[in-house]
């Protein structure tokens, strides 16, 4: 299945990030970067373009494996460096063990029941699993011509996506994982919420 326009160039990728993110578009990566230390094992489920290991992690020496559906997205991660997987989050196969699992801005993909990509998550992770999701976008605002364009411009390969989470929907889903949340925040000005998960 083809993917929209904006996952076909890491360029047009990050400048639309960088858009819709604006002063906060480094703050967002640096939450998750902050959390893990220096020489961990890390697998970043749906990485897209692997900004986070490119800009934030490389420098860590962490041992650091992308998945994503995106062929191009995961050349481009093997040439600089990186260890990527083309993988698709919608099989069932097991993810590769790692200190930190991670997904950022990827979990409505899996809605209606993101469940079974968490749990396999939390299988995969020795130490923690990181998801930061957005909770203020524009495939939910009020405007219904900026939500239906926002929903068909972010099919990454896989088909697009109707629902997103708002604050109170993602805090719902979690509330499943209580017992193993270590922490919760707002991050990036509020447009992502943070949740940090036990192994």
């Amino acid at each position: 299945m083809s993917s929209s326009v904006i996952y076909r160039n890491r360029t047009t990728y990050e400048l639309l990030m960088r858009g819709l993110y604006g002063r906060h578009y480094g703050a967002r990566y640096r939450a998750i970067a902050e959390l893990v230390p220096d020489g961990a094992s890390v697998v970043d489920v749906c990485c897209g373009p692997a900004t986070l290991y490119s800009h934030y992690l490389r420098d860590k020496g962490v041992d650091y494996t992308g998945l994503d559906l995106n062929e191009g997205f995961i050349a481009r991660l093997n040439e600089t460096g990186g260890t990527g997987r083309v993988w698709n989050m919608h099989s069932d196969d097991a993810l590769p063990a790692a200190d930190y699992v991670v997904m950022q801005a990827s979990l409505y993909h899996f809605l209606p029941d993101p469940a079974p990509v968490v749990d396999r998550m939390l299988g995969a992770a020795r130490k923690q699993v990181i998801v930061a999701e957005p909770v203020r976008n524009m495939a939910t605002s009020d405007n219904r011509v900026l939500a239906a364009a926002a929903r068909r411009f972010t099919d990454a390969g896989d088909g697009a996506q109707e629902h997103r989470f708002i604050e109170s929907s993602l805090d719902e889903f979690f509330l499943a994982y209580e017992s193993r949340v270590a922490e919760r925040t707002l991050i990036a000005g509020g447009r992502e919420k943070l949740y940090v998960l036990t192994a």
